[in-house]
């Protein structure tokens, strides 16, 4: 049988995780503005449906990719608060692991605005 209860109390603490997250991480307001501008821009351009899949999934996967790099660093640093070379190599791939989804996304978004912005201001 399924808690109830349990499954409510796991929503709540991922919620809080998500507060935090764009509360606390100076990267995940950066990439929260970028995705507010990007919707709107998205509204302004009037996408298709499809495109706004497209999109959301863009922002659903640098969201997440950010929240799992913020994970890894936490863990990293509970672990190891001193320096050490074997830590900066784990948090330097999962920031990079980050910034190729990021980049990936940048270049949906130029293919899918960009066809929008042709057709509006050169066709």
């Amino acid at each position: 049988m399924i808690d109830f209860p349990k499954v409510l109390r796991s929503f709540r603490f991922a919620g809080q995780g998500i507060l935090d997250l764009f509360r606390f991480e100076n990267n995940a307001k950066v990439h929260l503005l970028a995705a507010i501008l990007v919707v709107g821009a998205g509204f302004i351009l009037e996408l298709r449906p499809v495109e706004w899949a497209i999109i959301l999934t863009q922002i659903g996967l640098v969201w997440a990719a950010e929240a799992f790099n913020t994970a890894i660093e936490k863990l990293c640093d509970f672990v190891s608060p001193g320096l050490h070379p074997q830590i900066k190599a784990i948090k330097d791939v999962s920031s990079g692991a980050v910034l190729i989804l990021t980049i990936v996304a940048v270049l949906v978004g130029l293919i899918i605005f960009g066809g929008h912005l042709l057709d509006r201001f050169i066709l």
